[in-house]
C-alpha cells in the first residue's frame, strides 16, 4: 500500500509549475494618463482654433472630423496594446515596404501643397505619407538594429551598420524631395535609435559622417540650383493665396531650394522681433503676438483673439493659440507632458531584458516627442518656419492614426515584455515566444542588483 505523500514533497513538486508561469501583464498608467491628457487638450484647443475651418452654423464639425481620427485611433491604439510585440516586428517589413511605396506614388500622382507634392487623394481623402513614414523609420530601425545584433555582443554588425546607414538615406532622401523639416526629424529619429541601441561610436560616427556628407551635398545642390521661373511664378502665387512668405528671391535655388533659402534668410535677419508688421512675415509675427497676448497665465478659453488671423492656427500653430488661451505656464506644462513620453520610455527601457521591446518602445517615443519640440521650436522662433503638427493635438488625420499606433505599440512592450525583476521562468519564456534574430540582451538594461521600483 504506497504511503500518502507528504506536504513537503507535494510543494516541490508544485514548484517547478509555479517557475513556468507567465509574468503578469501591465497596463502603463503614465503613458495611458499622457495619451488621455493629450487628447482633451486637442478637443478644447481644437475647438478654439478651427475658427478658420467653421463654414455656414456647423461650428462643431471640425472637432468632430478630428474626433472621429481620436476615436480610430484609440480603437487602433486598443488592438495594438492586447497584441505582442512579436508580432508588431514581424508586421515591421510589411509595414515599411507599404510606407515607402506610398512616399515614392507621391512623387508621380502625388497632390501638390505650398509647392510640393505631399499628398495622396484616396477616397476622397488627402492622406499625407510622411506623417507615417517617420514612425515607419523608427519602426524599420528597431527591425534592423535588432536582428543585426552580435551574438554575445552589446554592438550591432557591420550589415547592422550599413543596412542602417542605407535605409535612414533612402528614407530621409524621400523626404527630402518635399521638405526639410520631415528629413531632419527622421535623421533625428535614425540616430538617437542608434544611440539607445548600443551600436558602437565607431559606427555610429561613420554613420553619421556617411549620412552627413550626402545629405549636405544634396542640401547645397538643392539650394544653388538655378529656378526655373515658370515654377517660381506659380509658387509666389501659392504662397500669395495662402497667405505665407512669399518666395523674395528667384536668382538662387529651384522651388523647394529657394523656399529654404527664404525661410533661413528670414529666420537669421536682424531685430525680426522689432520690426513693424508686414504681410511677408505675417505668420511668425501673428505667433509672436498671440503668445505675448497670453501672457503667464492666458486669456482664456475660446478668447483668442489671433484664431481668425493666424494662418494655419489649426494645425502649424496651434501651440501659439495654446499659450494665447492657456498662458505660458500651461504651454511648459504640456512640454513637460512630452518629454515624460521620452523619459517613460526610457525608464521602461532599461527595465527589459530583451532589445526588441527596448528599441520598439524608444523608436515610439523619439517619434511622438522630436516631432512635438520641432512644432513648439517652429512656433516659438527658435527654428525657421515650416509645417509640423504637434502630435495628436494639431488637426490631421494620418498624423493622429501615426500617433496612435506609436502609443499603441508602446503600451503593447510595457504590457508584454519581461523586466528585470521578473523571474527566470519568465525570460525563458519570452525567449521561447521570440523569433530567433529577435533574441538578444538589452544593452542598456540596468543591473539585476539593484532593480527600480516597479
Amino acid at each position: 500500500m504506497e504511503s500518502p505523500a507528504s506536504p513537503a514533497i507535494d510543494q516541490a513538486a508544485a514548484a517547478p509549475a509555479a517557475a513556468t508561469t507567465t509574468h503578469r501583464l501591465r497596463t502603463d498608467t503614465h503613458l495611458w494618463g499622457t495619451y488621455m491628457l493629450l487628447v482633451i487638450i486637442a478637443i478644447i484647443e481644437l475647438f478654439s482654433a478651427s475658427i478658420q475651418e467653421v463654414s455656414g452654423e456647423d461650428i462643431f464639425a471640425p472637432v468632430i472630423r478630428h474626433g472621429i481620427f481620436i476615436v480610430l485611433g484609440l480603437g487602433i491604439m486598443l488592438f495594438l496594446q492586447h497584441i505582442h510585440y512579436r508580432y508588431i516586428f514581424r508586421a515591421i517589413p510589411l509595414f515599411v515596404t507599404v510606407c515607402v511605396a506610398a512616399m515614392v506614388m507621391v512623387n508621380f500622382v502625388g497632390t501638390k501643397i505650398n509647392g510640393a507634392s505631399r499628398a495622396l487623394e484616396i477616397a476622397g481623402f488627402m492622406l499625407l505619407p510622411a506623417d507615417i513614414l517617420k514612425l515607419a523609420v523608427a519602426l524599420g530601425m528597431a527591425w534592423i538594429l535588432t536582428v543585426s545584433r552580435r551574438k554575445g555582443s552589446h554592438d550591432v554588425d557591420r550589415w547592422g551598420m550599413w543596412a542602417s546607414i542605407i535605409f535612414l538615406t533612402v528614407c530621409a532622401g524621400l523626404l527630402f524631395l518635399h521638405g526639410l523639416s520631415n528629413t531632419i526629424i527622421v535623421l533625428a529619429i535614425g540616430f538617437a535609435m542608434m544611440l539607445v541601441s548600443g551600436m558602437g561610436f565607431r559606427k555610429f560616427f561613420t554613420a553619421l559622417l556617411v549620412i552627413g556628407t550626402l545629405g549636405g551635398t544634396g542640401f547645397y545642390i538643392k539650394t544653388h540650383t538655378a529656378a526655373d521661373p515658370v515654377v517660381a511664378a506659380r509658387q509666389a502665387r501659392i504662397d500669395s493665396l495662402n497667405m505665407v512668405s512669399t518666395v523674395t528671391d528667384m536668382n538662387t535655388g529651384n522651388d523647394r531650394g529657394t523656399v529654404w533659402n527664404n525661410r533661413l534668410g528670414n529666420h537669421f535677419r536682424p531685430n525680426k522681433h522689432l520690426e513693424q508688421f508686414s504681410t511677408e512675415h505675417q505668420q511668425e509675427q501673428l505667433s509672436y503676438i498671440a503668445q505675448a497676448h497670453g501672457g503667464l497665465t492666458g486669456v482664456g478659453i475660446g478668447r483668442s483673439r489671433e484664431n481668425a488671423r493666424l494662418p494655419l492656427a489649426y494645425s502649424d500653430y496651434i501651440f501659439a493659440i495654446i499659450i494665447e488661451e492657456l498662458g505660458l505656464f500651461a504651454g511648459l506644462l504640456i512640454l513637460v507632458v512630452y518629454l515624460w513620453i521620452l523619459g517613460r520610455s526610457a525608464k521602461l527601457t532599461m527595465r527589459f531584458k530583451q532589445t526588441l521591446p527596448a528599441v520598439l518602445a524608444m523608436g515610439c517615443a523619439f517619434t511622438i516627442v522630436f516631432q512635438a519640440l520641432y512644432h513648439m521650436a517652429i512656433v516659438s522662433g527658435v527654428f525657421p518656419v515650416s509645417g509640423q503638427p504637434l502630435p495628436l493635438i494639431s488637426k490631421g488625420g494620418v498624423s493622429v492614426i501615426a500617433t496612435s499606433i506609436a502609443f499603441g505599440i508602446m503600451l503593447s512592450v510595457a504590457r508584454h515584455a519581461v523586466r528585470i525583476t521578473d523571474t527566470k521562468a519568465d525570460a525563458r519564456h519570452e525567449r521561447d515566444l521570440l523569433p530567433d534574430n529577435a533574441i538578444s540582451d538589452n544593452a542598456v538594461m540596468i543591473t539585476p542588483d539593484s532593480p527600480a521600483k516597479q
